[in-house]
């Protein structure tokens, strides 16, 4: 394998107990089979071994892909993995914008970053140049304080308050808009007393075949335009088109997923996408290399909620204020805090003084909790934790210690199920069965039964994992394939990739991943939902819980597990694990 082309074949590594700073090449077999991000990642972390999550050993690893830093069709992303303090799980975060990119330019196909820090400190890389400096200066400060201050040094990567002071919903904020979110990757890097990254490169990604790579590019363009979901959908409005979908579907969760239903004087429509780009004369923003371009500004370029964040802060918790959102939005990225899990928590807080939360108590809980201040400290553990000290573990809508995001599963049953079998707890986006079930992307498939969906979230899993490492939006694949990436992979890369070899590649990290958890003492009963869904109907669905239990013994055979879900010896050595 030539891994001149794609991959730069340098990981910078960062001792931050001993201040010590070098670089290695990896071995060509370990890009190949995990191909770079979340891949790469999952089994540098899987390596170290068993950690705390706050053990200066807990490594936190930034990873690009061969597709980082070309102009591959949305590849302007980077992943980052550790283990989660919130869930326990190996963890990977997915991040747009150009932090990614810029860390191939400056010569890298990852950081790996170990140890922990006397002091505070950040890492300034331009090109071969490292430095740890002095972080105390911008200790104590927010998220867009921070990246203010640390503009002319690239592009930057940073925690807020709420990371430093190891909230479990803690964010890593890059540029000030764009999340490495969930799990409290930013408390982990908190307890390291790093406060920021920033990269500066001035290099290039070399491109092995550059006629095949037009040619490839064109043909996923193509494909992109011809998707209505994303040139009518995405493009034109951003991700809150979901929520008249949802609300349609009745999916939209209301009152911490006891309902999908408002009240009849609770007025959804200030939280759809019309109405929102309307009401602030919405601006496109888009992701390095990416023509898609859903991220949504106000008119004067200020950052406004994902369909996410809207769907949860507003019925889930009977706040009726879009402005509200749009404020607690800002307060999330500037404390640098995961927006779905405070939702979650505060869902479940809702429900226990069963009571809604107003506009003006939803900022003043969302500062609470990345101030770890008051009633904050507690909600800022997450709603697991948070429900148990109340006597109330039915009130946490969560999976793995992961707040569940903002589709109820009684109405989209296999992303239901793909949230019980995540590797890192509650996720939409391990499998992205919204795609199928909700969007009917690639084909539409029934989302009221469990039937096919064990095949269905397997196959998912496989191909996100692969996606997450090469590393390209989700979002593209509404439109292109991995037949399409896969050729693309090989015009940059030089190494014959098919679409098969993505999907081995998907299916040999969902098993790294597999074992780590077993390895932290996860185990069958783990994948599973709250009880919510199995005893309470709402709108005439209900998950049946013997249909789940067979489909999750189905799931573990097609995947080559036994029936406690520990992968087989085969099953490793068909994978080369």
């Amino acid at each position: 394998m030539n891994a001149v082309y794609g991959w730069r074949n340098k990981i910078l590594r960062i001792d931050l107990s001993k201040g010590k700073v070098d670089s290695f090449a990896p071995e060509a077999s370990l890009l190949k089979g995990y191909i770079g991000g979340r891949g790469l990642g999952a089994k540098l972390v899987y390596d170290a071994g068993r950690v705390d999550a706050f053990a200066p050993a807990n490594l936190l690893v930034f990873a690009a892909g061969p597709l980082t830093g070309t102009t591959t069709p949305a590849s302007g992303r980077v992943s980052l993995s550790t283990k989660s303090p919130l869930t326990g799980t190996i963890f990977d975060s997915n991040c747009g914008g150009s932090f990614g990119p810029e860390l191939k330019k400056a010569g890298y196909d990852a950081i790996f970053i170990d140890g922990k820090s006397p002091e505070p400190v950040f890492i300034e890389i331009e090109d071969d140049r490292v430095e740890l400096k002095s972080a105390g200066v911008l200790w104590g400060k927010n998220v867009k304080e921070t990246t203010s201050l640390l503009k002319d040094k690239g592009r930057v990567a940073c925690i807020g308050i709420a990371g430093e002071k190891q909230v479990l919903l803690a964010s890593i904020i890059s540029d000030a808009v764009h999340a490495f979110g969930r799990g409290g990757v930013g408390a982990v890097m908190g307890s390291k007393n790093l406060k920021a990254v920033t990269v500066k490169g001035t290099g290039s990604v070399d491109v092995y075949d550059r006629a095949e790579f037009a040619k490839q590019k064109k043909s996923i363009n193509r494909l992109l335009i011809a998707s209505p979901a994303i040139s009518k959908g995405l493009s034109v409005f951003g991700t809150p088109f979901l929520v008249k979908i949802t609300s349609w579907m009745k999916i939209l969760p209301v009152s911490n997923f006891r309902r999908v239903e408002p009240d009849f004087d609770f007025d959804l429509s200030p939280f759809f996408a019309k109405s929102i780009t309307e009401e602030y004369s919405t601006m496109r923003k888009a992701c390095y290399s990416c023509p898609i371009a859903c991220k949504r500004a106000d008119r004067d370029g200020n950052e406004l909620p994902e369909y996410e964040t809207i769907g949860l802060m507003s019925a889930n918790i009977q706040n009726p204020d879009y402005n509200a959102v749009v404020e607690a939005n800002r307060l999330c990225n500037d404390y640098g805090l995961d927006t779905i899990s405070v939702a979650g928590v505060l869902g479940c807080y809702s429900e226990i003084r069963d009571e809604g939360i107003a506009p003006a108590e939803l900022l003043r809980l969302t500062e609470k909790i990345g101030e770890k201040d008051g009633i904050g400290e507690r909600l800022g553990r997450g709603s697991k934790d948070f429900a148990a000290s109340e006597g109330c573990s039915e009130t946490a809508m969560q999976v793995k210690g992961l707040e569940l995001p903002s589709y109820d599963p009684r109405g989209v049953k296999g992303l239901g199920f793909s949230y019980a079998t995540s590797n890192r707890g509650g996720c939409h986006t391990r499998a992205y069965l919204v795609a199928p079930e909700i969007l009917r992307k690639p084909k539409a498939i029934d989302p009221y039964t469990l039937a096919g969906k064990a095949g269905h979230t397997k196959l998912f899993q496989d191909r996100f994992a692969a996606v997450d490492s090469l590393v390209v939006c989700k979002f593209a694949f509404f439109g292109a394939g991995e037949e399409e990436y896969a050729n693309i992979l090989s015009a940059v890369t030089g190494v014959d990739y098919t679409s098969e070899d993505l999907m081995r590649v998907g299916e040999r990290i969902w098993n790294v991943e597999r074992q780590y958890n077993l390895r932290e003492g996860f185990s069958k009963d783990d994948d599973t939902l709250p009880e919510r869904f199995f005893e309470d109907e709402v709108n005439g669905r209900v998950i049946d819980r013997e249909e789940f239990l067979k489909t999750l013994d189905e799931y573990y055979r097609m995947r080559g597990w036994d029936e406690n879900g520990v992968p087989t010896k085969r099953t490793m050595k068909r994978l080369g694990i």
